[in-house]
């Protein structure tokens, strides 16, 4: 019988919200639990959901929260639910730049200038121009996404730019300088960028393939695992709490209704496992 190795919890110092749920104003070809405007697997998550939630995070020490989706800015409260989480800690968005509105850009400002934690944004994008981009993410979504970028610009707000290897040629030195290029030229003179794997799940399962048998972390010593991100954070979601960003369309993943009955080991039997160890994957910025 094969053993299935375990990562342990360290420490939570990371908290996940799913708070747009799996809704998304576009369907990319590579989403790895299919966003779209259709898919309401999971719900969105209110300000008094997340609120609850930092409460329970503030005992338990955690120091960081992200916000994904689906798309973040889909959720109507995310501007208070942002306020709320900048008085106990630091926050990133993960956008796909497209309802960045001046409006909400210079609140957004104004929250990062009003608090003492810092508000980072990250920006999608999966290709070098119009043309590449919008044939992973749809007919329109390049231009969309400039204008996000250009309002981020105008109020002083530098994104981390984070691109997945969907893009054709990123995972070269050639291609990463090429994209960092590509950042300036949006007018930020000292460039972000994030370069993600791709997870062999959800939309991108159907693009490409599936995960091989062979794709599984067979053996994993104590200390190995306690790097992997989820040793280290767990992702609300309106159906509970799961292990991690990637696997909340895996209903083994999710852990319990609070986050101290999550505080205990996971299995690592899922092939996005193998890609987070092989990888180096950290979902932080």
């Amino acid at each position: 019988m094969t053993t299935i190795p375990h990562v342990p919890m360290r420490a939570l110092d990371t908290l996940w919200f799913q708070v747009a749920g799996t809704l998304c104003n576009i369907e990319c070809t590579h989403c790895f639990i299919s966003s779209s405007p259709t898919n309401r697997s999971h719900g969105m998550l209110s300000l008094a959901d997340v609120e609850a939630r930092l409460r329970e995070a503030r005992e338990l020490g955690v120091r960081e929260y992200y916000f994904t989706g689906g798309e973040p800015f889909m959720n109507r409260e995310m501007i208070p639910i942002l306020a709320a989480t900048l008085k106990q800690g630091p926050a990133t968005v993960l956008t796909n730049g497209m309802l960045l509105r001046k409006s909400i850009c210079r609140e957004l400002r104004e929250l990062i200038d009003a608090s003492e934690y810092s508000l980072d944004l990250r920006v999608s994008l999966d290709g070098f121009d119009r043309e590449s981009h919008d044939a992973i993410r749809g007919a329109g979504v390049w231009e969309r996404a400039m204008i996000g970028l250009r309002n981020l610009a105008e109020v002083e707000i530098n994104p981390v730019i984070t691109v997945t290897e969907a893009a054709d040629g990123i995972r070269s030195d050639e291609g990463r300088a090429r994209f960092l290029d590509l950042i300036r030229s949006f007018g930020f003179t000292k460039p972000r960028l994030k370069v993600l794997p791709l997870f062999r799940i959800g939309a991108e399962e159907k693009r490409t393939r599936a995960y091989a048998d062979w794709e599984r972390i067979d053996i994993m010593n104590e200390s190995d695992a306690e790097v992997l991100q989820c040793s280290s954070c767990r992702m609300v979601t309106s159906k509970g709490v799961y292990v991690c960003p990637i696997l909340i369309e895996t209903p083994e993943a999710r852990m319990g209704s609070t986050l101290a009955e999550t505080l205990r080991p996971f299995p690592l039997r899922y092939g996005a496992c193998h890609t987070c160890w092989v990888e180096g994957v950290s979902c932080r910025t």
